[in-house]
């Protein structure tokens, strides 16, 4: 279904967090937080690294006896915006910006042309961007698991290159770089199980390097 009300855009905070390890006890209690992010396509793992040594042998560490220190990790900053209707998420952090458009938004059911309504969406993205001097961007589409995954596989490749096509004529940069894939249901973002976990799961993501604070 083509969506042409308009909603207020990016307006609702959903998550910012800030974890920070730099020692884990081992010999000690530990604590931990249950790891509910969604799993994410191959090569975009966060890639954050400490921000400081830590010397597991410093005099001043009050450690338990027989403690020692793991390695210093940590985690990205995460901040996670989107509009009252779903339509489009922004993620930032530390590194990248990923925004993503439910299928709905961009395209007719079952099909890779894009909409009346799509354009203006991709232009904002397109100058985020510009804004922060990408010259690399990936777009990957994503499908529900409705459906044979070969399809999906097909018609998420097919409107991921439909929004980069939008993209690479808006930008007209010879030095931009795309990587677009198609994942059909792998990497869901949300239960498959109900129509509105689909409609999360059937989108268009965009990311790229964050180059500005």
């Amino acid at each position: 279904m083509t969506h042409t009300r308009t909603h207020p855009r990016l307006t609702a905070v959903l998550a910012a967090a800030t974890l920070i390890a730099t020692a884990n006890l081992y010999g000690a209690v530990a604590a931990h937080a249950d790891d509910t992010t969604p799993s994410v396509p191959p090569g975009t793992e966060p890639s954050a690294s400490a921000p400081v040594k830590v010397d597991p042998n410093d005099p001043d560490l009050k450690l338990p006896e027989g403690a020692t220190l793991a390695a210093p990790k940590v985690l990205d900053i995460k901040s996670v915006v989107e509009d009252q209707g779903g339509e489009e998420r922004r993620e930032d952090t530390n590194t990248d910006v990923t925004f993503a458009l439910q299928a709905e938004v961009l395209f007719a059911k079952d099909s890779a042309k894009l909409s009346d309504a799509a354009k203006s969406r991709i232009d904002a993205i397109a100058q985020e961007i510009k804004k922060q001097k990408a010259t690399q961007v990936r777009v990957f589409g994503f499908t529900d698991n409705l459906g044979t995954h070969e399809h999906g596989v097909v018609l998420s490749k097919q409107r991921a290159n439909a929004v980069q096509d939008v993209l690479s004529q808006e930008l007209n940069d010879p030095n931009l770089t795309f990587d677009v894939r198609g994942y059909a249901e792998q990497y869901p973002i949300a239960d498959n199980s109900t129509e509105d976990g689909r409609k999360k799961n059937r989108r268009v993501e965009v990311t790229f390097p964050r180059t500005q604070n």
